[in-house]
């Protein structure tokens, strides 16, 4: 029995051993536990791959949000790159010699605390009556802006380029003749005009109206400006020439003259400017350049008159109806060395056969522009209006017009 018991308790340790063996294998796994583990994992593929399909495709849901988002603040950088004041006294250095004192007031009132040039002339007899800022008045001259618009003007109209009834397609949806594209300075009207002319034939007449050349007989110190000598086509060529005067260097002296030309039909005087009682007593006017442009500067006046009733040029708008017309062309551009903005404004007004030729040349900053150029020279036609300089420079014409004149100059 004892032998039989010991047998039995060296079976029982062996058996305890065995189990016990960390090298035994674990018994294989079933088939279900397989299939199912599978199963699973397709699953899980399958799922991934139907996500990323789906966030290609479908918009991304947003998660709702109590907190109430704020749009972006924009603000708006200007780079600004003009070196010229927008406001000055504009008297520093003038001579008053010879000037006539009330033109002078009224000129240097409207003017304001502008950086900038006034002249006054008779465009009857090329006479200067003033100049405010006479330095800037005879500088090497600046880019005319819109100005040279009233060159094209007269070269399209002379030429048979356009008619006052000739409507041009200024855009897809758009057309506009000569009245509405001087009152509204369009630049695609000009441009169109421009080409059809050629580089050659818009040169011509800008000589011919006083560009490139110097206006004055004997002006002191005045400058001759310039006319570019081929296309500028590396600044937008002919057609850009044509309406915002690019290559070309205008002097407010040009311009009055200019002016005085058109006033005049075509009679082109040199600008004179006396400075003594001498001077001032032997004054006779003196006939530079003629053209005979009655008929062109008909067609064009409704578009000058045009700018300042409705047009680019309102605020030289006159008051009232007794106020004797004003006929303008505004100018707004940078020159092109971006050294300054500027304002031009070229104008003249009619009382009987009397014209006042009126330029204002503003520069500065973004302040500057066409449009206050012309409330400037409206306010030196005002001024005098209130002043009844009309009447009383010229007194034969006040007694041939009457108390029709007189009611006119005292508003």
């Amino acid at each position: 029995m004892n032998a039989h018991k010991l047998i039995l308790a060296v079976v029982c340790a062996g058996a305890s051993i065995l189990m016990a063996d960390p090298a035994r294998k674990p018994a294989p796994k079933t088939t279900a536990s397989k299939s199912a583990v599978k199963s699973k994992t397709s699953t899980t593929k399958t799922s991934s791959k139907k996500a990323v399909v789906s966030s290609k495709t479908a918009k991304p849901v947003r998660k709702a949000s109590t907190e109430k988002r704020k749009a972006p603040v924009r603000r708006r950088t200007y780079r600004q790159t003009w070196t010229e004041p927008t406001f000055a006294d504009s008297t520093i250095g003038d001579r008053v010699e010879g000037e006539d004192l009330v033109v002078r007031r009224a000129a240097v009132e409207a003017l304001g605390p502008y950086n900038g040039s006034v002249i006054v002339s008779d465009a009857a007899t090329g006479r200067i009556l003033s100049i405010v800022n006479q330095k800037l008045a005879m500088s090497s001259g600046f880019t005319p802006c819109s100005t040279i618009k009233l060159v094209t003007s007269v070269a399209g109209l002379v030429e048979g380029v356009i008619t006052p009834e000739t409507s041009l397609k200024i855009s897809r949806r758009e057309r506009m003749t000569l009245t509405t594209a001087l009152a509204r300075s369009n630049n695609p009207y000009f441009q169109i005009v421009g080409r059809e002319l050629g580089f050659e034939k818009v040169v011509y007449y800008a000589r011919m109206m006083g560009v490139g050349e110097k206006a004055g007989l004997n002006i002191q110190d005045e400058q001759a400006g310039t006319l570019p000598e081929a296309d500028p086509k590396s600044m937008g060529g002919i057609g850009f020439m044509c309406s915002h005067g690019i290559g070309v260097d205008l002097t407010p002296l040009q311009l009055s003259a200019m002016l005085g030309m058109i006033a005049n039909n075509g009679t082109l005087n040199w600008l004179q400017y006396p400075r003594t009682p001498a001077e001032l007593e032997t004054f006779t006017p003196q006939v530079k350049r003629q053209m005979e442009l009655g008929a062109i500067v008909d067609q064009m006046r409704p578009g000058m008159e045009g700018a300042v009733e409705w047009g680019s040029g309102q605020r030289a708008r006159r008051t009232s109806e007794s106020d004797e017309p004003i006929f303008g062309k505004t100018g707004t551009c940078t020159h092109r060395d971006q050294r300054t903005h500027l304002g031009w404004f070229g104008s003249f007004n009619q009382v009987g056969d009397r014209k006042l030729v009126v330029v204002v040349l503003l520069t500065g900053g973004r302040p500057v522009s066409g449009p206050v150029a012309s409330g400037v020279a409206g306010g030196v036609y005002r001024i005098l209006n209130g002043q009844n300089f009309y009447a009383s420079a010229v007194p034969e014409l006040a007694q041939l017009l009457g108390s029709s004149l007189a009611s006119c100059c005292t508003q």
